[in-house]
């Protein structure tokens, strides 16, 4: 089934694009291209507005392969990456947005999938906490203005995806944990993910070794203590521990071009 936002979050996307002088595109390090949303980028060109691609969470991933995308995506729009977390590529950031704006002050708006980081973009820009933060996607419920600088002013929107099936969106981290019907389902689907791109990344942040996927959920419930009534593994409750951590980037792995090439 395919999952999408309300025509109420369409709308004020919209009317913030309408309003903005630039358009910033918030793009996930871990695989940016999945990140794109051409619907937007189509409406952005046609209504002649400057388009920029800034990949976030660039502390996920190295910096080599960020090379590489910034290559790749800047031959269709002017491409930076940051990492809002460690207050890096900020100033870039700026000095990329007073580059391409036509006029003085300028307004810019942040469009992205949910939890992609946008709220924590505004935070570093201002250096202040003005857009409230948190790990749970689609926090930030309305289209607010910002003042990050005397000559830059940021409108921050919900989050915004095309129709898309839930584990796309779990491996996006777009979905509310608590929300998800199935989370076994999902985390074994996400897990299949993470041991095709790095064999050795779940025995790393969860030291557990085991080729059988729900027998690893059963055992990481065994090792933290997670037993039902019934002194079974709480398996459910370790598929939700596993998607959360995969949302706020405990488990790293990622997608360098060539690969989203292939998969094309």
């Amino acid at each position: 089934m395919k999952i999408s936002p309300s025509k109420k979050t369409w709308k004020s996307v919209f009317r913030v694009i309408n309003e903005a002088d630039i358009i910033l595109e918030v793009l996930d390090s871990r695989d940016p291209e999945s990140f794109r949303n051409k619907k937007i980028e189509e409406i952005v060109t046609k209504k002649g507005k400057k388009l920029i691609l800034v990949i976030n969470k660039s502390d996920l991933v190295p910096k080599e392969v960020l090379e590489e995308w910034k290559k790749k995506l800047s031959k269709e729009y002017p491409t930076v990456y940051i990492s809002s977390k460690n207050r890096l590529g900020t100033k870039i950031l700026r000095k990329t947005i007073l580059k391409y704006a036509s006029k003085i002050p300028v307004k810019v708006a942040l469009i992205g999938y949910p939890n992609v980081g946008k709220s924590s973009i505004i935070n570093v820009l201002k250096g202040k906490h003005s857009a409230g933060t948190s790990p749970i996607p689609g926090f930030t419920k309305r289209s607010q203005l910002f003042r990050v600088t005397p000559k830059i002013f940021i409108l921050d929107t919900p989050g915004v995806y095309p129709a898309e099936d839930e584990i796309s969106l779990i491996l996006k981290s777009a979905l509310e944990v608590e929300k998800i019907e199935d989370p076994i389902t999902c985390a074994l689907e996400l897990i299949k993910f993470i041991k095709k791109k790095d064999p050795k990344q779940l025995a790393k942040v969860y030291g557990i070794e085991t080729d059988d996927d729900l027998k690893f959920l059963e055992k990481l419930a065994i090792k933290r203590g997670r037993l039902l009534k019934s002194g079974k593994p709480d398996i459910e409750e370790m598929a939700r521990i596993i998607l959360r951590d995969w949302q706020k980037g405990k488990i790293v792995v990622w997608k360098k071009p060539e690969e989203t090439e292939t998969s094309n």
